[in-house]
């Protein structure tokens, strides 16, 4: 779940000095309590213009994230957090993968390898390890810590002439595989999330990323709008930019 908000500074500066203390604390203890419970991880964002705070919420209970998703709203006092924008998505592994019987299959009929062959298990045995790490870190992922965040929602298109739907699953994998390709030149200088949210929100995916260097975050959203996936089929929401701090520095810029 990536959450959103503006601060009400009138809300705010209604309360006693004593009550802002005692929000900031709140909120405070609450994450870090949060932080403690098993397999989640939550990202405090101080969010670059279009909203005032922020919070990326990975964790494997529903009923936990709904009910500190409510908790964050009121923590800092009653009406002080305004709702700017807000995603729920679930992890999941591209249907586009390649499978086994394919990677033998590419082995065996562009490489000349058979089963069996040193040359043949070695590259298998590597493939797997390639494909179990992929696994989980888009299952499972573990949220880097680098310093700039950006998010945003995307859709496949259904237009007359442009329905990604209506393209067999041959053409969409080929698509989607040197999609891939253009995402994969930045290793190591972005690290991408893509989730899944038919069903769940307004779009499609969510998509976030991380850098140390927001210019990377910049040239691959910039290089992929090229690609025929995105130039012929992709819609995109809004981006929500942010810079990873923790509450204490989040409030001292915020002047709270």
């Amino acid at each position: 779940m990536h959450l959103f908000y503006h601060v009400d500074r009138a809300v705010w500066q209604a309360l006693s000095g004593p009550q802002q203390e005692e929000g900031k604390a709140r909120l405070a203890t609450l994450i870090a309590e949060a932080r403690g419970w098993e397999k989640f991880q939550i990202l405090t964002l101080s969010i670059l213009a279009r909203a005032d705070i922020g919070f990326m919420i990975v964790g494997p209970d529903m009923h936990q994230v709904n009910a500190l998703e409510k908790k964050i709203a009121s923590a800092l006092g009653p009406n002080v957090l305004r709702p700017a924008y807000s995603y729920l998505s679930l992890t999941e592994k591209s249907e586009y993968t390649t499978t086994e019987a394919e990677y033998v299959e590419e082995l065996r009929t562009k490489e000349n390898l058979e089963p069996g062959t040193p040359a043949f298990e070695e590259k298998l045995a590597t493939w797997k390890e390639r494909i179990k790490y992929y696994t989980q870190t888009r299952m499972y992922p573990t949220l880097p810590d680098w310093e700039y965040f950006c998010f945003y929602p995307m859709n496949k298109k259904r237009l007359p002439g442009q329905n990604w739907y209506a393209l067999d699953f041959a053409k969409r994998r080929e698509l989607m595989l040197g999609h891939a390709r253009v995402g994969r030149k930045y290793s190591g200088k972005v690290t991408q999330l893509v989730t899944g949210s038919t069903g769940l929100d307004d779009w499609e995916w969510g998509v976030t990323l991380f850098a140390h260097d927001p210019y990377e975050i910049k040239s691959i959203v910039y290089e992929m709008r090229f690609d025929e996936v995105s130039h012929g089929y992709a819609e995109f929401g809004p981006f929500y930019n942010g810079l990873r701090l923790e509450l204490p520095q989040i409030f001292e810029r915020l002047a709270l």
